[in-house]
């Protein structure tokens, strides 16, 4: 069964380990060392990060800011699932579980998806995102970071 619960000192090692080893992430630069300091730093500054646990484990989480997007929206600075437990629908609840705060204080949420991580841009359309937008070599050079958007369904 899955839980989703606050980001605690124990699940920093775990999750760190979870970003360094992701591809998507290790063509960022991240590391199991700066993994560490920038989550230990987000809890440190009581950020909102949510894990989502299965038997015990931390599987994925979720980091996402309200009212961080133009003063007015929600943004979702980060989004993570283990590779051994992607497509069973904990991306999605991670995603449920940041849309059901963030929509109760904004009207919208904004995240930032790379250009090339198609999967992801399939994932958040089915979530109801559209791309409003990119900016090109904003992280990487040579890479665009696509603007999406959800507005809240009154």
């Amino acid at each position: 069964m899955l839980h989703i619960r606050p980001l605690t000192n124990t699940d920093i090692t775990p999750l760190a380990h979870l970003m360094a080893t992701t591809p998507l992430w290790q063509r960022y630069g991240v590391t199991e060392a700066n993994a560490t300091a920038r989550l230990q730093s987000g809890l440190t500054a009581q950020e909102t990060i949510a894990v989502a646990e299965a038997a015990g484990i931390p599987t994925g989480f979720v980091w996402y800011v309200a009212r961080s997007a133009f003063q007015r929206g929600g943004y979702i600075m980060l989004i993570g699932v283990a590779a051994t437990a992607r497509s069973q629908g904990i991306g999605a609840a991670l995603m449920a579980h940041a849309e059901a705060t963030l929509f109760a204080q904004a009207d919208s949420i904004f995240l930032l998806v790379s250009d090339f991580n198609a999967a992801a841009q399939r994932f958040y359309q089915r979530l109801g995102y559209q791309q409003i937008g990119a900016i090109p070599d904003f992280v990487l050079p040579g890479v665009s970071e696509l603007i999406f958007y959800k507005g809240r369904r009154e």
